[in-house]
C-alpha cells in the first residue's frame, strides 16, 4: 500500500468521494450530512491522502486545520472491496503521523451515530479517540458523534 498526497480531479478518487456522500446521506438527514464536497476538499486548509496498491485506489482521507493547532479529520472512506484489510487503520496512522508534523496539538472528527458507522467508531477509540463536545462549526446533534485526541508533541 502506498500512500500519497490525492486529488480530486482524478476521476477514480472523485468517484470513491461521491460514493462516500451518497452512503452518508442515506444514513443521515441531508441537514447532518457533513463530509466535504469535491470543492470543500479543493480548499487550501485541506489535505488530501489516498492509499493505492498500483493502480487501484483503495482507500482516502484528509486533514483539515482548523487553526490554532488543532486539525480536523474529513472524508475517511474506504473503497467497498478493500475493507476490513487496514485500509482506514493506515490512513489514519498517516494523517495522525502528519498533523504531528505540522504541530498540531488536537485532531479531532465528526461522524455519523448510525449503527453503520460502528467500525468506524471502533477504529478512532482504538487509535485514542474519545467522545466530546460539538467542536466549531457543529452543533450537537443526534446523528453525529464528535471523537477528539491529544497529540504528543
Amino acid at each position: 500500500m502506498n500512500i500519497i498526497p490525492g486529488t480530486v480531479e482524478d476521476a477514480r478518487v472523485a468517484a470513491l468521494l461521491a460514493g462516500h456522500r451518497e452512503e452518508m446521506h442515506a444514513y443521515s438527514p441531508p441537514e447532518n450530512v457533513h463530509a466535504l464536497t469535491l470543492d470543500g476538499l479543493r480548499d487550501p486548509l485541506v489535505s488530501l491522502w489516498c492509499a493505492w496498491d498500483g493502480e487501484d485506489l483503495l482507500g482516502c482521507g484528509a486533514l483539515k486545520d482548523l487553526g490554532d493547532g488543532h486539525g480536523e479529520i474529513k472524508s475517511m472512506r474506504t473503497a467497498v472491496d478493500h475493507r476490513r484489510r487496514g485500509v482506514g487503520r493506515a490512513l489514519l496512522l498517516h494523517i495522525l503521523e502528519e498533523a504531528g508534523q505540522r504541530g498540531y496539538r488536537r485532531i479531532s472528527l465528526e461522524t455519523g451515530a448510525h449503527p453503520a458507522f460502528g467500525p468506524a467508531l471502533a477504529l478512532y477509540a482504538r487509535h485514542g479517540f474519545e467522545p466530546c463536545d460539538a467542536f466549531a462549526p457543529y452543533r450537537p446533534d443526534p446523528h453525529s458523534v464528535f471523537m477528539s485526541r491529544v497529540l504528543q508533541g
